[in-house]
């Protein structure tokens, strides 16, 4: 089972959650944009070429 790892960018106020392990390893196929009223940044989501969900970047992350 994979580790989930967090990561923030302070200087662009970026998080991303890694749900794969290593993440270097894992390609992009197709990202999806969310902008849910509630929260007050972008959301997107991150899938594989098999259509899995791997990653989660959050923008405005501070908020």
């Amino acid at each position: 089972m994979a580790e989930v790892k967090v990561t923030y960018d302070k200087t662009v106020d970026a998080a991303y959650v890694y749900l794969t392990e290593p993440p270097a390893l894992v390609k992009s196929a197709r990202t999806y944009p969310c902008d849910p009223v509630d929260v007050d940044g972008m959301i997107n989501l991150d899938f594989d070429e098999q259509g899995r969900l791997f990653g989660i970047e959050v923008l405005a992350a501070s908020y």
